[in-house]
């Protein structure tokens, strides 16, 4: 039996067992886990920088870099991470609705955990834990996949992670890490409806649509994010220019760091010679419309690729408008439909913006990077999904879990 149907069994038979674990039980595996990570950082540093150092001898370099990149603050972070998942109320098991049928039938819909979780990602060692925490909290099993340039990183974390997890007796197979990287194990994985309830893709397009296009496994797709800040000719420039100053360039290699910034007409003169000037002394490149190049010299002219791309580098999109109407419809023609932010000081401007911008997360006067389980309080996220299933935006604990029908009845027959 190969590693995928072995693990895929084992995760399933524990799937079993998690479901009915207590809160409590859950707790203090998540505490126990925070606790060796910290106290094994050395040994995943370690680990890490053999793949840091692998990934560029094969010439990756920049954002791609610093997501794969460990050190002891991202660490703590993560140990972090489950000590909020640890603190944050048990959704397994909840009553969300009850009511009674005219024939005396009391039906109710109780959250329960999906079962086994497939994670397919890449190279995103962070992934492994927030994965792990959140699909243990919510009761589900796991298998995570992640990618080759992070594979010595996330074996030392899941051996962390189970050294924890048997200290406090959990089963064994609730988090499994599938070692062999290679193209065709991932597409094996893909269809493995046996053993695994739900898939999740984390990357970038490529991965995301390969996942959607090839999997048999229903499929939570995750979001590639071209993200937009538009700034209204009624904003106030300054607090627009640290805007996209921290949208751009705080972590200009994840999802939701800005790609695309709009800005109305009215306000170009006064905004963009001195916001430009103060990205590109950050190392940001410029690509704009020929009015942005006529209020900029520096920046190079930007193609119709330019409006759909997801740099997830030192690159920026920018392009001027006749206001929030174009904004709003540029916004939903090139977007991913993942985080889009207005600047503005008109209340009607800005609840139009809310009201018409198709996107999972919608921002007035703030940084698209807060699009993130952390920052919106769920301790960690699971992803962040763009589509309009049952899931969307950062992925927390309710989540990962689906329902199940509970019929009281007493001796009604139909």
């Amino acid at each position: 039996m190969n590693e995928l149907l072995t693990k895929g069994e084992r995760a399933k038979k524990a799937s079993y067992k998690l479901c009915n674990l207590t809160s409590t039980a859950k707790d203090g595996a998540l505490r126990k886990m925070a606790e060796l990570l910290v106290k094994r950082e050395n040994e995943i540093l370690e680990a890490n920088s053999v793949d840091v150092e692998n990934a560029k001898s094969k010439g990756v370099k920049g954002a791609l870099i610093d997501r794969l990149t460990l050190n002891k603050k991202r660490i703590d972070s993560m140990a972090e991470g489950l000590l909020q998942i640890a603190a944050l109320a048990d959704p397994v098991g909840e009553v969300i609705s009850m009511w009674r049928r005219p024939n005396g039938l009391l039906i109710g819909q109780q959250r329960v955990p999906m079962g086994v979780i497939g994670i397919i990602y890449e190279a995103r060692p962070n992934v492994t834990v927030d994965a792990a925490g959140l699909c243990l909290k919510s009761g589900n099993a796991v298998m995570l996949r992640g990618g080759s340039e992070a594979i010595n990183s996330n074996k030392a974390i899941v051996a962390v992670i189970n050294e924890a997890l048997d200290e406090v007796g959990f089963p064994e197979g609730a988090v499994q890490l599938i070692e062999d990287t290679r193209r065709e194990t991932a597409l094996e994985m893909m269809k493995l409806n046996k053993y695994i309830d739900v898939l999740i893709p984390r990357g970038g397009a490529g991965l995301i649509q390969t996942v959607v296009q090839n999997s048999t496994i229903p499929v939570i797709e995750t979001g590639v994010g071209n993200c937009h800040v538009y700034v209204d000719g009624e904003a106030d420039f300054e607090m627009a220019e640290k805007i996209i100053i921290n949208a751009k360039t705080s972590r200009p290699g994840v999802c939701n760091a800005a790609e695309t910034l709009l800005v109305d007409e009215a306000a170009a003169d006064k905004f963009l010679p001195k916001a430009l000037k103060a990205l590109a002394d950050l190392n940001v490149e410029i690509r704009g419309c020929e009015r942005t190049r006529e209020l900029f010299k520096e920046a190079r002219a930007a193609t119709e690729e330019d409006w759909y791309k997801e740099y997830l580098d030192y690159i920026l999109a920018v392009k001027v408008v006749k206001g929030i109407d174009e904004a709003i419809e540029h916004i939903n023609k090139y977007g991913t439909h993942h985080s889009e932010a207005i600047v503005t000081t008109n209340y009607s401007k800005a609840q139009r913006f809310l009201q018409e911008v198709d996107a999972a997360a919608v921002y007035v006067n703030a940084s698209t990077r807060f699009t993130d389980g952390f920052e919106f309080g769920f301790g960690a996220e699971i992803g962040i999904s763009n589509q309009k299933l049952h899931a969307r935006g950062p992925m927390g604990l309710k989540e990962l879990t689906t329902i199940k029908y509970i019929i009281y009845g007493n001796g009604q027959i139909r």
